[in-house]
């Protein structure tokens, strides 16, 4: 039997679900907001008193971490690499010139601070920070500050899912990012529902998911309207600014959801042809991406997750 809490954090909703025999209660599931609370105080660079925050603020000189914040800055490292420099905490900057200067929250109720910035420029790659895993210490250079908004959903989710696992099949959904620990206690797969971002509030068509992860990174939600254009918070490496894709949403399955929540934004911002190459040539991933005047576009192994009779899509 299903058991589940659901809250907010780290500016969105939060699910996170135990399937336990005879409806025994989970005393886990009531842990579940705080350990998300210690995360978000740690890596959220809106918060001036977060550990992340304190680390920007120093530059040029060894900042020793703690082991979370080292974690997710290490996953950071393996998304720039994996990515092939498409993403990068090192966009901190952009994302304030951009208008991305406050928590979505109060972004969408405010606006932002900011006026549009007027020269952007690429981005410094992840190479100028100087780590020490010996001495598990970071080294900002001066100008580089780091955003962990790419990858700390789907650490969260994957870390709260290890913990709830103990207790029996769990899954965990951080604003879309869902982590999976295998399949539902009498062996049946998870049913996923896909959002359809032209019509909020109802499923695109829905996934037949055992474990793993998925994940799905897009420009319909996190945007906002700077200096009369919409802007929004995945942002091109190369220029410094949004990304100019023909992608609304990207989602992946993935062995984790950090490897997918990392491989949706590496596909968004390539747009759908370069993208859906550089899906098809990782065996490890199922991609669907919906375009901007919302054709569903899925990649080879993604049609065998699709529920049956849900499929609409245009074959690759």
């Amino acid at each position: 039997m299903h058991q589940s809490i659901n809250f907010r954090a780290m500016g969105s909703e939060m699910l996170a679900i135990v399937d336990k025999p005879n409806g025994d209660p989970e005393p886990a599931l009531e842990q579940v907001p705080a350990w998300f609370e210690e995360w978000e105080q740690c890596l959220s660079r809106f918060r001036p008193d977060s550990e992340l925050s304190r680390l920007n603020g120093l530059n040029n000189q060894p900042v020793a971490v703690s082991e979370t914040l080292w974690d997710v800055v290490d996953l950071s490292r393996f998304a720039e690499v994996l990515s092939g420099g498409l993403i990068t905490p090192t966009v901190h900057d952009a994302l304030l010139d951009a208008g991305y200067d406050r928590d979505i929250d109060e972004l969408r109720l405010w606006g932002p601070r900011s006026s549009p910035a007027s020269n952007a420029r690429a981005v410094d790659p992840l190479s100028a920070v100087l780590f020490d895993e010996g001495a598990r210490t970071i080294c900002l250079p001066e100008g580089v500050r780091l955003d962990l908004g790419g990858v700390a959903k789907g650490w969260s989710a994957h870390q709260a899912m290890l913990r709830l696992a103990q207790s029996g099949p769990a899954l965990v959904d951080a604003a879309g990012d869902i982590a999976l620990s295998g399949p539902q206690l009498h062996g049946e797969p998870w049913i996923i529902g896909v959002a359809d971002p032209m019509n909020p509030g109802e499923d695109l068509l829905r996934l037949l998911i055992a474990a793993g992860g998925i994940a799905t990174s897009g420009k319909d939600r996190r945007r906002w309207k700077q200096g009369g254009r919409w802007k929004h918070h995945l942002i091109n490496p190369l220029s410094g600014e949004p990304a100019d894709t023909d992608l609304l949403t990207v989602t992946v399955l993935a062995e984790t959801v950090m490897e997918a929540e990392i491989a949706a934004k590496t596909i968004f911002l390539l747009g759908t042809e370069d993208g859906m190459e550089w899906a098809e040539e990782r065996p490890e991933l199922a991609a669907l991406l919906i375009r901007d005047r919302g054709e569903i576009v899925l990649s080879d192994r993604m049609h065998a997750y699709v529920q049956q009779g849900e499929e609409e899509c245009q074959p690759w």
